[in-house]
């Protein structure tokens, strides 16, 4: 396993690194993204988005779970599980179906469905919050 450690000043910061990030990305690459409420997650989250499809379409999905960017290649899902309550809900709403092999996944709040996760997940940790500095790890596989 390889970890890598930044350190960003500001929202700035957050969009550069996430372009860098986005360079390293592949087509079935699952990234978890944890850090506490205001880390900056969705912000992360929008950064790639638009560094991988040159837009910026994407929106927290908190009260639908699930949003797909397909109008890049390679498609982004984004799962934020914040308001998951257990395994059944996760069935009954299909989150497994994000997890496709021409996607890149993002998942917000991992920690909710620590199964849905295995050896090759990229673990991306978000210390901080507001306009200011966030300490990010990330742990390669």
């Amino acid at each position: 396993m390889t970890v890598e450690r930044a350190t960003i000043d500001n929202l700035g910061g957050l969009e550069r690194f996430a372009r860098t990030f986005a360079q390293t990305l592949r087509p079935g690459d699952v990234v978890a993204l944890a850090g506490d409420l205001g880390a900056g997650k969705t912000t992360l989250v929008r950064a790639l988005v638009r560094a991988l499809h040159g837009s910026d379409p994407a929106t927290s999905p908190t009260f639908t779970f699930w949003h797909q960017y397909d109008e890049g290649t390679p498609p982004v899902h984004h799962l934020d599980l914040y308001r998951l309550e257990n395994l059944r809900e996760r069935v009954e709403l299909g989150l497994e179906e994000a997890f496709v092999p021409e996607a890149i996944v993002l998942v917000e709040w991992p920690e909710r469905a620590p199964d849905l996760f295995g050896e090759s997940t990229i673990w991306v940790s978000l210390a901080g919050s507001g306009e200011g500095r966030r300490e990010i790890e990330v742990r390669r596989p």
